[in-house]
């Protein structure tokens, strides 16, 4: 089976543990890298690790507002 490379909002939620509405604010914010087609917001699956990898090196567990 295929990996995915672009991840929906509520598939990034589900991977990260977080609420669907919390990562959509993310994904406003602009922390969240993300990409649109067309209508749909997709979010590219290296850039999520990516992103992961940043806020671990970074201990931000204060930028997800805990």
């Amino acid at each position: 089976m295929t990996q995915k490379l672009l991840l929906r909002p509520a598939e990034v939620a589900e991977t990260l543990g977080l609420g669907r509405t919390r990562v959509y604010a993310l994904i406003g914010a602009g922390e969240i890298p993300s990409i649109r087609i067309g209508g749909s917001v997709r979010v590219p699956l290296d850039s999520l690790r990516e992103w992961v990898t940043a806020r671990a090196a970074e201990g931000a567990t204060a930028t997800l507002g805990r």
